[in-house]
Formats: structure tokens, sequence, C-alpha cells
């Protein structure tokens, strides 16, 4: 069943059963920063008020916040106020760096599985094909053995092993296609790696054609369950940053005379061709798209001409928050005034821990401010900064995004 509440043409890929969380306290994930600052402190989030808990103990299990995370020295300040830090990486990045107990993780590709979208047209084998790298382990087995220390160990597996598990989700799916879409056995599945799923059926639920075809089966998720210009409930909100209907405010920062004098030329960062997010930034496609080693960073022919700046040379892209360094690229596609630099890159402080050092590497989010886009969603005001770019004419120090930690034996 979608958000919709309408059932769709077929059923759901199988899942591990969700288990009720007995907290019901939440933050927006974009707010951690200010979460680990100011615990105590009162928030506005989508016309209510949350009071930002005080965390003691951070489980990073997935993501990396040391990549999609605004302003990366505050949150390198924030992140030195809990207890204790754990994450689960498969790799030394940025965030298996700033903790205290790294769990090493096995990748996908050391791991039993199967996959499918909600709309995908096929169900995909994913057997594993080595046996997890030195001491890593699972995520299952990490979260096993965790269980037995707490005593909940026969909660969490319902006595299943992984294997178990895939075995048991899939001839669940099998069986609730049943004979709509019959499913080759497991073993069968397994050797052929994809099996077909059968299409949807009808319009999609939550698509303006489902909406059209039977506005009272097919609702939106909005009040009305219609489309909405004008928001009567968000307006009621009173919000002075996020009205009931479309309007322009003011961005803090933008190419205005004034203030953008000091630093004149208006960053923006999209997702990178290379790599998705920053997954597998040590991989040989991305490492291949570097100028020698730093991520490019594309400008206009005319401004890299007033600050002597050619093509491939790297430059030392700044603001009052910090600065990094990044390779450049001349050309026309970016307007004079904007230069272009893809999210990323594993960030790379030269001195880990010191407020404004330098970034190696050229990770954009050591220069975009921490703050929420409105009091309704407090998400992330990501992609966009106003910065000045320099020629480079130092001695250039190594990229160390990917050097591997020191181990004591």
């Amino acid at each position: 069943m979608d958000a919709t509440g309408v059932t769709p043409g077929r059923p759901s890929v199988a899942s591990i059963p969700r288990v009720p969380n007995p907290v019901a306290d939440f933050i927006p994930v974009a707010r951690i920063a200010d979460t680990l600052l100011h615990p105590g402190r009162t928030i506005d989030y989508d016309g209510r008020r949350l009071t930002l808990p005080e965390l003691r103990l951070i489980y990073w299990c997935g993501g990396n916040p040391f990549h999609h995370h605004q302003d990366l020295h505050r949150l390198t300040r924030a992140w030195q106020t809990p207890d204790t830090v754990v994450v689960h990486e498969a790799w030394w990045n940025t965030t298996a760096k700033f903790a205290d107990i790294v769990l090493p993780v096995a990748t996908s590709l050391e791991r039993d599985d199967f996959a499918a979208g909600f709309s995908d047209p096929h169900l995909v084998a994913m057997p594993k094909v080595r046996e997890p790298t030195g001491e890593s382990r699972t995520d299952h087995h990490i979260f096993t053995t965790l269980a037995s220390r707490l005593g909940y160990e026969g909660e969490f597996t319902q006595s299943r092993s992984e294997i178990e598990w895939v075995r048991h989700l899939y001839e669940q799916t099998r069986a609730d296609l049943g004979d709509d879409g019959p499913l080759p056995s497991l073993d069968d599945f397994w050797r052929s790696s994809t099996a077909e799923l059968p299409a949807l059926s009808g319009p999609f639920p939550g698509s303006f054609e489902a909406l059209r075809a039977d506005p009272q089966r097919f609702r939106l998720t909005t009040p009305s369950g219609r489309i909405e210009i004008f928001s009567e409930e968000i307006n009621s909100f009173g919000y002075d940053d996020c009205t009931g209907y479309p309007a322009w405010f003011e961005p803090v920062e933008w190419l205005r005379p004034g203030l953008s004098d000091r630093f004149p030329l208006h960053l923006i960062s999209n997702q990178p061709a290379s790599r998705l997010h920053s997954q597998y930034d040590n991989g040989g496609h991305s490492l291949k798209s570097k100028i020698r080693g730093r991520e490019p960073m594309t400008i206009n022919p005319l401004d890299a001409a007033s600050r002597g700046i050619e093509n491939g040379m790297i430059v030392r892209v700044h603001d009052d928050r910090s600065s990094c360094l990044a390779g450049a690229v001349l050309s026309d596609d970016v307007m004079p005034g904007v230069v272009q630099l893809s999210t990323g890159a594993w960030w790379d402080p030269a001195q880990p821990g010191q407020s404004g050092t330098l970034d190696r590497h050229g990770n954009p989010n050591t220069l975009t401010a921490d703050r929420g886009c409105s009091r309704l969603s407090q998400g992330p005001s990501a992609h966009s900064a106003l910065v000045d770019v320099e020629l480079y004419d130092g001695p250039l120090p190594d990229v160390l995004a990917f050097a591997p930690p020191h181990l004591e034996h």
C-alpha cells in the first residue's frame, strides 16, 4: 500500500518487518549540528514546535554526513560534543576518521540480497561474490551480535540466519505474487540473476494520471487530496519564511550589489557524473575525473582570465567559512559570475578539527552555510554559496582523503 492508501497493481516486494520505535522524538536530519550544539533549543517545524534533545551517543549506519552536510567545519565542532561516536563503514572516509569506534562492514558484493524498486519490471538477485574482507562483517551480523549482548537476539533474528531471511522474504514475495507473477525457485532465481515481475496495472498511484482518471480513489496526500496552489494549512502556521502560496524570498547569499562585493562568484554544486553522491569517490572512474587529484571546478573564461587562471590550473575557492582546492575547467557552460563544483569529493581537511582549515580535495560543503531553508521543512540550504576564486600558487599538498588508517597490532 502506498502513501495515498491505494494498493498498487501488484504486491510489494517483501522486506524485514519494522519494529515499533518506542522513542517518538525526532529531529529533521539537516539539523543534526544544531541539535549537538544547542540541546534544549526549540525550533519550528511543519506547524509544530520541536525541542532539540541532548545526544550523548551517535550511532551512524549508512550515509556519509561529512560529505552531504553543510558547513563541514561547524559539523566538526558539533561532532565533539557527544561522549561516543560509532559508525558502520566499509571505507576509511572522513566519517570513519571522525568516529571513536568504526565497525567495518561488508559491501553489497560481500553479502546476499535481492532488490527491486516500487515500479521496477524485474527482481534482481544480489548474491555475494566473495566473503567479507578481513574483520568486516555484514550489518546484520553486527546487529545480531549487539542484540545478543542486550538480550534480544531471538526477537531480532526470529531464529533466522541472513541467508534464511533472504529465502524467507523471497518465498513471501513469491507467494504474494501468486499466479499473477510466477517467480522461479530461489535456486533458479539465483542462477538467472533476474526474475520478471508483473506489470503495474492501471494508473500509477500518486501520479497525475491516476488523479485525473479517478480523483476520489487516487487522492494526493495534500489535505484536500488535490493539487494545491494555495495551502490553507501552511498559511495557518504564520511563517515569515514560507507562506501558503508560491512566493519569492530574497536569498541570504546571491549576486546582488553590495552583498557580493567581497565574494563576487555564485558557487553552485550538483550531483557528480563520475559517482553517486560520495560513493566510490575512491574508485577508478571517479579518480580519472580529477585534476591533479582535485575535484574539477567549472569557471567561465571571462572570470578565469581576470584572475590569471588557465585550464587545468589548481585554484583556491574560498569564503568566510573556509576554502578548498579544485582543478579549473574553463567553459562557457557556466555564465560569468558563476562557478560549478560537484558534490561528493571526500572531505580532506589539512588540519582536521581546526575550523576554517583548507580542504585539499574540493568538497563544496566546506563552503556552504548550515541553515534551514524554512521553518516549514528545516531542510538544508544546499548547493549554493557566494565565493571567490584565486590561483593557488603555493606548494601543492598531497590529497590524503583515500589514505588508509595507521594500524597498531
